[in-house]
């Protein structure tokens, strides 16, 4: 039989079939093989039953059975398997053909393999995959990147089967050279990390802070998703908290407080601190899963550490408790936009860096639809962008800026209370210390950098000179005048 499928997925977890049912859903022909072959089997016997979709028991028969050039995606766990697989599949490949990773590899392995494979004549895309299974399967956001030759042989298959916004736009265009796609990507997941704490932070200020029951939460957050706030995290919190469990309570107060993580959080933290990018609010939502993940030593830590109790006097005023609520939305919003400032302050570092030409109004029409962070907020981000494709900082741009002034007021207010009443809120303060600093013409860095030459002759730079000139001090009066050399770390 000639060649005559479209690409391969390998890889037949919940992802992958999901994927294939999409791109079956949109006309192309594609082969399915896993590693252990029954499920490929199981998998045309059952949920591809029917399709067009074939079948193969070996990379060869795989290969054998792809047009040209031939299309590959990996749809496997990050790490050493995409390594194992490229391995196999290499020696059925000629020139021009495509591997495609849709894992969540870590974008510096993408980078390497895109040079080993254009090494060898092959040309490979590592792309962000984000929607979870739903999205998968009936429209994802994709973020490829890698060899730009192999887009237009790719380009059909991905915006057909992306999710659509704004009049069938897809959320899926070419990002860029490189690890870039898969970096978009890890940046895409610390955001999300960040909208979830803010909204977890959300949560217990009215659990806790106003004594509300869930139904009554999952009220305010329905009647969020319907403003600025509007998207998929706030839409399924607002349904989260209404299901009940089989003895009629609130399920959510039945499941244990410990967040687990799969690591990309960490990679965005761990990249932003190379960069010398301060993404706090990412950072400070990282580590509260993992003092999350301490709950057995909380629970020890809370017989012995007191504090103020909880419970907030706005509770009992019905007035008080509509504004609080209010202040507490308006908390959420500013914070949001902070993180979204600092994810993009990341892209463009990383984006120098590396020699990236990233497009930052694309990138949040890519994360417009399809993906976890999706968001009516994500279309303001394309418009700041595309007025200005030079922004700075979202912070400066208009309608972020009169934002975050209407929203400031009732931001303070929760955060200081919640301080008071010992309420841990790490995204909503650390945001509003971000906020405070990044507005600041003179912080106490001065001081800092008199330790850092007075300890270690690290040199400073002064107020009345201009910038580039370093000075030592011998402070002690027992110092020689050798100073030590400035670098930026």
């Amino acid at each position: 039989m000639e060649p005559h499928a479209d690409i391969a997925v390998i890889g037949l977890a919940v992802m992958g079939q999901n994927l294939i049912l999409n791109m079956n859903d949109h006309g192309f022909t594609v082969v399915a093989y896993n590693r252990t072959t029954s499920k490929v089997d199981d998998f045309l016997a059952n949920e591809a039953k029917g399709t067009k979709i074939v079948g193969a028991h070996s990379i060869q028969e795989m290969v054998a059975k792809l047009k040209r050039p031939r299309r590959v995606m990996l749809m496997v766990k990050a790490g050493s398997p995409v390594d194992d697989f490229i391995g196999q599949i290499v020696p059925f490949l000629e020139a021009g053909d495509i591997i495609i990773d849709g894992g969540n590899s870590l974008y510096g392995d993408s980078d390497r393999r895109v040079k080993e494979l254009e090494a060898k004549g092959l040309l490979y895309i590592g792309t962000g995959v984000s929607g979870g299974e739903e999205g998968a399967r009936f429209g994802p956001s994709i973020m490829p990147g890698g060899s730009a030759a192999a887009w237009d042989a790719v380009k059909p298959i991905f915006q057909g089967i992306s999710a659509k916004v704004d009049g069938d736009v897809p959320c899926c265009d070419w990002v860029g050279n490189g690890g870039s796609g898969h970096y978009v990507k890890m940046v895409h997941n610390g955001i999300e990390y960040g909208d979830m704490q803010l909204i977890c932070e959300a949560y217990s200020l009215m659990r806790d802070g106003l004594g509300m029951p869930a139904d009554e939460i999952a009220a305010v957050f329905k009647e969020w998703n319907t403003g600025e706030l509007d998207s998929f995290l706030i839409e399924i919190t607002a349904n989260i908290m209404a299901k009940k469990d089989e003895d009629g309570t609130p399920l959510v107060d039945k499941i244990l407080d410990t967040a687990g993580q799969k690591g990309t959080g960490k990679w965005t933290v761990i990249d932003s601190a190379n960069l010398a990018q301060p993404v706090t609010l990412i950072a400070e939502a990282v580590f509260a899963r993992c003092v999350s993940s301490m709950k057995d030593e909380r629970v020890k830590a809370a017989r012995k550490l007191k504090g103020p109790r909880a419970a907030m006097a706005q509770a009992k005023d019905p007035a008080k408790k509509k504004a609080l609520i209010e202040d507490i939305k308006q908390a959420l919003y500013a914070s949001k936009i902070v993180s979204y400032a600092q994810g993009y302050m990341l892209l463009k570092a990383a984006a120098a860096e590396n020699k990236w030409n990233l497009g930052y109004g694309n990138i949040a029409l890519m994360w417009r639809g399809g993906c976890i962070i999706r968001s009516r907020f994500l279309g303001k981000i394309k418009e700041a962008f595309d007025k200005n494709p030079k922004l700075a900082n979202l912070l400066l741009d208009d309608y972020f800026r009169g934002e975050i002034k209407k929203a400031q007021k009732g931001w303070r207010n929760v955060v200081s209370l919640a301080v008071k009443k010992g309420i841990p809120v790490p995204a909503f303060g650390t945001a509003l210390s971000f906020f405070d600093g990044y507005r600041n013409p003179r912080l106490p860095a001065n001081l800092l950098q008199a330790q850092r030459d007075y300890f270690g002759a690290h040199t400073y730079e002064r107020v009345d000179k201009e910038r580039g000139q370093f000075f030592h001090t011998n402070w002690t009066g027992t110092g020689g005048r050798v100073s030590s050399s400035t670098y930026n770390a």
